[in-house]
């Protein structure tokens, strides 16, 4: 079958003794790990090509449940804890698993066997389910190779080299510990976790993000570089008590694209350059971004953009009729990844996934994301990019951040409306609707310009990796009243 994720805890390359996870009240060593994953594994029993679900809160418990499940021969499935009670037990109901695993002081299997439970091929690895923004989340199968080869992939391409992950010869030096911002329960936190053990590194969980905690753990580790979704950014952008990330120079940016006025007000204030990268479950993790050659040629002149397409990755940008678009034009991204799982066959045109977002190819061959196709919003005919007029709006003195969706129009169809996060939050003097419908009128269309503008006294609803719910906003949108010089 080839080699295993298991592998990466067989090969670490540290001494039994050697730290390889650190979380806020505790750490392991890699003997530590391993025992409790074998024991658990023994535990498990016989579930090999099975589903094995692990109720995810701890990250140390995870890593551990994720390790047992292969060392079982299992096909490893997370479920968060922070489920509603009734969205938990569906997923268990959907997943009729061989086994369950869940955690609290330690990690322990519960539960008897059901023999209903689906068999998966020889190479499953485990199952995630999307992000589900745009509706309920969907389970992806992700193979043990597929998942190996792109971690090296992009190991590869940060590096500078033609060559990544087992073999390279910075393996033998000692690896800064890789800070994991984001749960064990997502992709991202897997992902991550696995990239680190690729390297040989330790992995530092924080299991639930808080921008205190996270730049506590930048000091204390002396971490140089790590990722960070978009919110994260802001959340450390707008919170008193952090005044500096020192060590810390490097930021790749996951989960979403990032707009470069945000990555600009991040390396202003805290001086770490920021890399923007792009990739979704069903592609199997990561397949654009930027190496460091790219960030010493490109630099400012590419803020925003989310980079280039690693080794074996192919992007296409096709419009509705799935004809080729010419460079720089915007349309729905479509892209060919070997990293990739089964995909369904209504998503896929030529081998290419289409992935539901637009975006546009430039000359250089760099990939720039200008939104989702779910979130356009056709104001009687005129389609209107949501991002484009949270761009405007965040170019407001007293915005933070702004969010934008669409909502029902008798006449219209549909409209957009805008909610918005003063700056500094809750501060005097927030600006009012009506300056900032001024404001938009002197750099939009003025069909883009919302006929309506919310502000914020918290924050906006987000999914767990900080994306921020439109349809959460819209459904609770109750129009005050009709505003006159509207563009309808």
């Amino acid at each position: 079958m080839g080699e295993e994720l298991s592998g990466l805890l067989n090969s670490y390359p540290g001494a039994p003794e050697t730290t390889v996870v650190h979380w806020k009240n505790g750490s392991a060593t890699l003997a530590e790990v391993t025992e409790a994953a074998r024991d658990l594994a023994f535990e498990l029993g016989g579930v090999r090509r099975a589903p094995v679900a692990c109720i995810v809160d701890r990250g140390i418990d995870a890593v551990v449940g994720m390790f047992a499940t292969w060392f079982a021969g299992g096909v490893y499935v997370p479920v968060n804890s922070r489920l509603p009670e009734a969205e938990l037990q569906r997923q268990l109901t959907d997943i009729e698993p061989a086994a369950l695993i869940v955690g609290g002081a330690h990690v322990r299997s519960v539960g008897g066997r059901r023999e209903s439970h689906a068999v998966f091929p020889e190479d499953a690895a485990l199952v995630m389910r999307t992000s589900g923004t745009t509706g309920a989340a969907k389970p992806v199968v992700l193979r043990h190779r597929a998942v190996l080869e792109g971690i090296d992939t992009v190991i590869a391409r940060l590096r500078g080299s033609a060559r990544g992950g087992a073999g390279s010869d910075e393996r033998d030096r000692p690896a800064m510990p890789n800070l994991v911002p984001t749960s064990l329960a997502l992709w991202a936190g897997i992902w991550n976790t696995l990239f680190a053990f690729r390297l040989g590194a330790p992995v530092v969980l924080l299991d639930r993000f808080d921008a205190l905690d996270y730049a506590t753990a930048v000091k204390r580790f002396g971490i140089r570089s790590t990722v960070l979704a978009p919110a994260m950014m802001s959340m450390l952008l707008t919170d008193p008590r952090i005044e500096d990330l020192k060590p810390l120079r490097l930021v790749r940016s996951v989960t979403a694209p990032l707009v470069p006025d945000q990555a600009r007000r991040f390396h202003q204030k805290f001086g770490v350059d920021v890399l923007n990268s792009y990739g979704q479950t069903e592609l199997g993790g990561e397949v654009v971004g930027w190496s460091a050659a790219d960030l010493r040629r490109f630099g400012e002149a590419k803020l925003g953009a989310v980079g280039r397409p690693h080794s074996g990755i192919s992007v296409r940008i096709l419009d509705e009729e799935h004809r080729e678009m010419p460079a720089g034009e915007v349309g729905e991204v479509f892209v060919h990844s070997p990293f990739a799982t089964t995909l369904p066959p209504g998503r896929v045109v030529d081998g290419a996934l289409r992935t539901g977002d637009l975006g546009r190819l430039d000359q250089d061959g760099f990939l720039w994301i200008e939104g989702r196709v779910s979130d356009m919003i056709n104001r009687g005919g005129l389609k209107i990019v949501p991002q484009d007029v949270e761009a405007a709006l965040r170019g407001h003195p007293q915005v933070a951040d702004a969010c934008v969706a669409g909502v029902p129009d008798e006449r219209l169809g549909e409209v957009p409306v805008a909610w918005v996060i003063p700056e500094p939050a809750g501060a005097p003097g927030e600006p009012t609707e009506r300056e900032l419908r001024s404001f938009l009128r002197n750099r939009l269309a003025p069909y883009q310009v919302p006929v309506a503008i919310r502000l914020m006294k918290a924050d906006f609803p987000r999914n767990e990796i900080g994306k921020v719910l439109r349809r959460e906003l819209a459904a609770g949108y109750t129009p005050l009243h009709e505003l006159e010089g509207d563009a309808r």
